[in-house]
């Protein structure tokens, strides 16, 4: 089942065995993003600042992180990319394996992708592919 317009292109999905921290894990995942100009580094340091300031609130449930920050403030792209980490690493007392980064744009145009996404999150076995960390099913299921 493939999509005209993939919720992710392959090229920004990426699967690591170990990190040394969340930080490092939330660069990694943004490493496609900002290769190809979607974001900024203002992004990715708005990012990390905001788990620091307000504690692991993008930990939605058990290992999955969406991470975000403030629409459109270093957004060039309205954008996702993910990051599996086969062993958990810690952030802020929660373990993650799962990095999703979503840039909007703005504060609208980026919910029906995230709503299509977080369908493929909230069904069980979708979710354990992705946590399994096994990219070309991973690639499969998303793009």
């Amino acid at each position: 089942m493939s999509r005209i317009d993939p919720l992710l292109a392959k090229e920004q999905i990426q699967v690591i065995d170990t990190v040394e921290n969340w930080e490092i894990a939330v660069e990694i995942a943004s490493e496609p993003l900002l290769k190809s100009k979607m974001i900024a580094h203002t992004y990715l340091d708005n990012m990390i600042k905001s788990v620091e300031e307000h504690g692991p609130y993008m930990v939605l449930t058990d290992y999955f992180a969406l991470m975000h920050a403030k629409p459109g403030v270093g957004v060039n792209e309205q954008s996702m990319s993910l990051l599996v980490v086969k062993n958990a690493v810690d952030m802020k007392e929660k373990a993650v394996k799962i990095f999703l980064i979503l840039a909007a744009k703005d504060s609208e145009s980026h919910l029906e992708k995230l709503q299509e996404i977080m369908s493929i999150f909230m069904d069980e076995v979708k979710y354990q592919t992705i946590l399994s960390g096994n990219k070309e099913q991973i690639i499969q299921l998303l793009t």
